[in-house]
């Protein structure tokens, strides 16, 4: 395993013998959630789990509920530690969703979405983007920070085949970027993390990746379910080595 150099805040404490080229990239980890798929928009899942769907101002003030959740004290604390295990995550999501007074009864409904893979859509560009690295002999992973098993996600969107290796931080009992999630990943794929590329959505989750000695990849937040990512970018920075 690549051991990377003691810093001080100016750069390495021991001189290092110029600066080599990167190694060329022969793998690739992705992050699941707003990297290669994206669930269906909050109202399409409100109104599936709701027995009434809610008119257009109901939607909004349920909408606007769930936004003013995200700062409630509890709803916070519950986000702790989400992703070490299975009952933290649930817990996290429930808490947040029953603090809707009317979404609370739907609040295991809503969670149940999360594992249903008809809820999730890939990005337009994924399956394009995994069969281009799969023709450059890239070998590819996820690790994503979640509380269920992502493969039949995939599988129910037939992209389970290009996956070699699946981190889930609730099996590990920690979370992104904890290095021995990237190592692992790495080990399980044969590449060194020099010889890495993490791509995700998260600037300290994903991009943390570079503190474990993998290069790192981080696209902006917010694509819409069932767009193009802009995925295109990782096939241009394993062709330069990233």
């Amino acid at each position: 395993m690549t051991h990377l150099p003691v810093c001080g805040p100016e750069g390495p404490l021991r001189a290092t013998s110029g600066s080599p080229s990167p190694a060329p990239v022969r793998a690739v980890l992705f992050d699941f959630s707003g990297t290669l798929f994206q669930i269906r928009s909050y109202a399409d899942r409100i109104r599936a789990a709701l027995p009434r769907p809610p008119g257009e101002s109901e939607m909004d003030a349920l909408l606007d509920g769930l936004e003013a959740g995200l700062s409630d004290p509890g709803v916070v604390a519950a986000q702790r530690g989400r992703d070490v295990s299975s009952e933290a995550h649930r817990h996290a999501f429930t808490t947040w969703y029953a603090s809707v007074p009317a979404l609370a009864p739907y609040a295991e409904a809503l969670y149940g979405q999360l594992r249903t893979p008809e809820h999730w859509l890939p990005y337009s560009d994924a399956e394009e983007t995994l069969e281009r690295l799969a023709r450059l002999g890239i070998a590819m992973g996820v690790v994503s920070d979640v509380g269920w098993d992502l493969r039949p996600t995939f599988a129910h969107h037939g992209l389970d085949r290009f996956i070699g290796s699946w981190i889930h931080s609730y099996e590990h009992d920690t979370e992104k970027p904890d290095p021995r999630l990237f190592h692992r990943a790495c080990g399980q794929l044969g590449a060194e993390p020099a010889e890495t590329l993490m791509v995700g959505d998260h600037p300290a989750k994903d991009g943390g990746a570079a503190g474990a000695g993998l290069r790192s990849y981080v696209l902006p937040a917010g694509a819409a379910p069932g767009s193009r990512r802009g995925l295109d970018a990782v096939l241009r920075l394993v062709a330069r080595g990233a």
